[in-house]
C-alpha cells in the first residue's frame, strides 16, 4: 500500500500534548528535551502544563506541535525499526508542518528546525502589529467563489489586503488580510451562500502579502540552515507538488510565509499520484479528517498517542 506521511500545523495543539509520549518512551523524552535545549526556554512544561494563552502564542505552536510529530516518529525508528523512506512514498505538512515534514525526512536537524519555528513564529506576529490582521473561515463555498469575495473585499476596503490564504478542502477555505477587509469578505460570504463565514482566533494575518516582512527573515536564517535533500520527496504547500531539491525546498519555504497553503490541492495530487492511505504524525488529527473530505478513497489514520503507536506497528 502506497502511503503519505502527514504532519499537522496551527490549530491542532492542546495543553498536554506530548506528555504521554514522554512518559512512556524515552525517545519522545529525548525530543522534548532537545527542543527544549535548542531553544534555551521550558517548552514541554508549557505544552503539558500550560497556561494555554503561553502554549497560543505562535512563537510557541510552531515547535511544539513539530516537537510532537517527530516524538512520534523517533519511536516509530527506534520501537518499530520503521524507516520513513521504506514506508512512505510522499510526505506533506500543512503550513508550520511542513518543517515537521522536512524534519522528519532529514532535511534539517531537529534543534535547527525548533530555532526556525520558533523566529518564524515571531517574526510572523511582528509583521503585522496585533488588531491589524486579521483571518476568517469562510465554509461551505468553494475556492473560486472565495476568490472572488477576497478581491472584492480588498476592491470595498480601500485597497486594503483580503486573500484565499488557506485552500483546506471542499467547502473550507480560509481568507486572511486587513481586519476592515475580511470583516467585509465575511458579510459578502454571508450574502453569496456560505454555509458560515467567521472570523478566527488569531493574531496575525498568515499567509498573505501582509506576511513580507516576515518572509524576509526567513529567507536570511534559512540561508544559514544546513539542508539535506529529504529522503522522500516533500509535497510542498506552495506547489501542491513533489519536491526533493533542498534549494527549491528553501525558496519554497520563503514564498510560502505569504503564498496559499494549497493543502486541497496536494491531497488530490498524492492521490492522482499513487496514494491510498495518509497518515497524520503528530497532535489531534485535522488532516485526518480533512483527507476523507477531499478524497474519499483514501484512507486515513492519526498516530499521536502511545496506543495509536501500538496499534499502527501491530498492523
Amino acid at each position: 500500500m502506497a502511503r503519505a506521511f502527514v504532519f499537522p500545523g496551527q490549530g491542532s495543539q492542546f495543553i498536554g500534548m506530548g506528555k504521554d509520549l514522554a512518559d512512556n518512551f524515552t525517545e519522545a523524552k529525548d525530543v522534548f528535551a532537545e527542543v527544549n535545549d535548542a531553544l534555551s526556554q521550558d517548552l514541554f512544561k508549557i505544552m503539558c502544563e500550560g497556561p494555554e494563552s503561553d502554549l497560543n502564542l505562535t512563537e510557541n505552536t510552531q515547535p511544539a506541535l513539530m516537537a510532537v510529530s517527530i516524538a512520534v516518529m523517533r519511536v516509530l525508528e527506534k520501537q518499530g525499526g520503521i524507516k520513513l523512506a521504506d514506508v512512505a512514498k510522499f510526505v506533506a505538512g500543512h503550513s508550520l508542518g511542513e518543517y515537521s515534514a522536512l524534519t522528519a525526512a532529514g532535511t534539517f536537524a531537529l534543534a535547527d528546525t525548533a530555532k526556525l519555528l520558533k523566529l518564524r513564529g515571531q517574526s510572523m506576529q511582528a509583521a503585522v502589529p496585533v488588531g491589524v490582521g486579521a483571518m476568517a473561515a469562510i465554509l461551505g463555498l468553494d475556492m473560486a467563489a472565495v476568490e472572488g469575495i477576497a478581491n472584492e473585499a480588498s476592491s470595498k476596503a480601500d485597497g486594503e489586503v483580503c486573500e484565499a490564504a488557506n485552500d483546506n478542502a471542499d467547502g473550507q477555505v480560509v481568507v486572511s488580510g486587513h481586519k476592515g477587509a475580511v470583516a467585509i469578505a465575511v458579510e459578502l460570504a454571508s450574502a453569496q451562500g456560505a454555509k458560515r463565514a467567521v472570523t478566527l482566533p488569531v493574531s496575525a494575518p498568515f499567509h498573505c502579502q501582509l506576511m513580507g516582512p516576515a518572509a524576509e527573515r526567513m529567507e536570511a536564517a534559512l540561508k544559514e540552515t544546513a539542508m539535506n535533500a529529504p529522503c522522500v520527496p516533500v509535497v510542498e504547500n506552495v506547489t501542491a507538488e513533489a519536491v526533493n531539491d533542498p534549494e527549491q525546498i528553501r525558496n519554497l519555504l520563503v514564498q510560502q510565509i505569504t503564498g496559499r497553503v494549497r493543502w486541497r490541492e496536494s491531497v488530490l495530487w498524492m492521490g492522482n499520484n499513487g496514494i491510498e492511505q495518509i497518515i497524520e504524525i503528530g497532535a489531534g488529527k485535522v488532516l485526518s479528517g480533512l483527507t476523507r473530505r477531499i478524497n474519499r478513497e483514501i484512507g486515513g489514520t492519526s498516530i499521536g498517542t502511545p496506543e495509536q503507536i501500538e496499534a499502527f506497528l501491530n498492523a
